[in-house]
């Protein structure tokens, strides 16, 4: 009778090891899969840093006294570069996003800088660079949720807690809804 009490004790204590060990196994894989997403975002926005200041010094020769604007975009395209950590750069993104978001609409005021060749290729790129961003955003942000959602659901948010996992950022636009949904203000 005794030797049936531990045999079941310990069957039962292997299943829940093999329990642990499937959920922090699945939870890694996870964490994973979302650093792996943001490492293609990465590539993205390493071409795009690099494409910026090739784009600044083009709109530079036409747009002389927006230099506080262009001065702003260089200065947070090297914080960006500069952010080290997954949520670091998130929000540095967000903020030069943002900045070029405002260069765009200062731009519409060139004509002739929109005709110009060179900067057509450049603005060309930058879309491009911007559609794949956004492409590899909600990879990223699909990773991210995943992740969120085996840390927070039962049972295996005992085991994300246990081992230090916790929910992860999303990669979003960085501003409120009520922002995104006004048009911009175009002045001369």
């Amino acid at each position: 009778m005794y030797m049936g009490t531990v045999a079941i004790l310990l069957i039962i204590l292997a299943v829940i090891v093999i329990f642990l060990i499937a959920v922090y196994n699945n939870l890694v894989k996870l964490r994973n899969n979302r650093e792996n997403a943001f490492a293609d975002i990465d590539v993205q926005l390493k071409q795009r840093y690099d494409l910026i200041p090739q784009l600044v010094e083009t709109v530079k020769g036409y747009a002389k006294h927006e230099r506080e604007t262009l001065a702003r975009v260089i200065e947070l395209r090297n914080q960006a570069v500069s952010a080290t950590t997954i949520d670091g750069k998130i929000t540095a993104e967000n903020q030069l996003s943002s900045v070029l978001s405002g260069l765009k609409v200062t731009l519409e005021a060139y004509p002739d800088l929109k005709a110009n060749q060179n900067f057509l290729q450049l603005q060309e790129e930058m879309s491009d660079i911007e559609n794949k961003l956004a492409s590899v955003r909600r990879f990223f942000n699909s990773a991210t949720k995943e992740l969120n959602n085996a840390v927070q659901v039962f049972p295996s948010n005992l085991v994300a807690s246990m081992f230090g996992f916790h929910k992860a950022e999303m990669f979003d636009l960085g501003t409120d809804r009520a922002t995104l949904d006004k048009a911009p203000t175009v002045s001369f």
